[in-house]
């Protein structure tokens, strides 16, 4: 919904994890800034500003998206989940794998390699490596903990199937 704040100024609503959200910005403010300016969810992290790098992924509408290319104004109407809304059997399997194969070294890709990782299982539950390197393509790792992150998502779908 957008509507006009009692001073005439334009608030957007969203529904960023399962919660309605007015955001009183510019609507062709990129989601990131929204989330961390505006809201002060930081979780989901600025890398590059150009969609290449991936540490800005959110879901919407349970998709895979660079937040800092998705101007607020076309996401009235869809789910967005960040990394601090994620949750569920996906997300609970994943975070265990991520601790047990020792993922993150500095950290700072996490959010959005989790987020990636997540639209991945909950699309194709048994992945492939092949179908593991399109996912998370663009999300790049200065740690370059490629490996474990190719891992991690295995075990977590071996852990969703067995449950």
């Amino acid at each position: 919904m957008v509507a006009l704040d009692l001073f005439g100024d334009l608030m957007i609503e969203l529904n960023i994890n399962g919660t309605a959200r007015s955001v009183d910005a510019d609507p062709s403010t990129p989601l990131l800034w929204a989330l961390r300016d505006t809201l002060k969810m930081t979780g989901t992290k600025f890398g590059c500003g150009i969609a290449q790098c991936g540490a800005c992924t959110v879901l919407v509408d349970g998709i895979a998206v660079r937040s800092c290319q998705q101007p607020i104004e076309g996401l009235v109407g869809s789910e967005i989940t960040t990394i601090e809304g994620a949750s569920g059997k996906v997300a609970e399997a994943l975070h265990a794998a991520w601790v047990e194969h020792q993922v993150p070294q500095c950290g700072y890709c996490q959010s959005g390699q989790i987020m990636s990782a997540t639209a991945l299982l909950t699309d194709t539950p048994k992945p492939t490596d092949a179908d593991i390197d399109a996912a998370m393509q663009g999300n790049i790792c200065r740690c370059a903990t490629y490996v474990r992150i190719r891992a991690a998502i295995h075990t977590a779908s071996e852990k969703l199937g067995a449950a």
